[in-house]
């Protein structure tokens, strides 16, 4: 048995949770969420709150039981707080824009890069170089931050890239530097 599966997952006020044919809706009050579960985990659920039991059995091992917790507990902030990353653009001439349903990027190559926002994201850009990714799926937020990070990592030597905010790079001397 999971010491975090063992935990009950908390309802606040104004969020449904319903269990129907091993498929668990979350609906709040920023949208709704489902997920599919194995078969082999049970729940017992109150009116302010899940939890999750799982049968011992070789077909579907404890680990099951901690992941699944967490996911429904995810689904549960999201839908109640929602989720954000924040990305930084640091180079000369790097920049974003927002255009309809698609985010367009300067990142030093010879053409912009453009990617689809998926559905059920929110992108905003401040000062053409902070962008900030926001939804109620923390798999889809952090997914679609992480393949705009992907476009051009932070190189170690001037900082240039895609940051996530807060993140530290190291720096290298360079060529000059080991001259000395």
């Amino acid at each position: 048995m999971s010491k975090l599966g063992k935990q009950p997952v908390l309802l606040p006020k104004g969020v449904e949770c319903k269990i129907d044919n091993m498929v668990v809706n979350i609906k709040g009050p920023k949208g709704q969420l489902s997920l599919n579960v194995v078969k082999k985990i049970k729940f017992v659920q109150d009116p302010e709150q899940v939890t999750l039991v799982i049968e011992d059995d070789k077909e579907c091992p404890s680990k099951f039981h901690g992941l699944y917790r967490t996911l429904i507990n995810n689904m549960v902030l999201g839908v109640t707080e929602g989720f954000s990353k924040q990305l930084e653009l640091k180079g000369v001439g790097y920049r974003a824009a927002v255009q309809g349903s698609a985010v367009n990027l300067q990142l030093g190559f010879s053409h912009p890069t453009v990617k689809n926002i998926p559905e059920g994201l929110q992108v905003k850009v401040e000062n053409n170089v902070l962008v900030t990714i926001s939804g109620i799926d923390k798999q889809l937020v952090g997914q679609f931050a992480a393949e705009l990070h992907h476009l051009r990592k932070p190189e170690p030597y001037k900082g240039k890239g895609v940051h996530y905010v807060g993140q530290y790079v190291r720096r290298k001397a360079g060529k000059s530097a080991a001259k000395k």
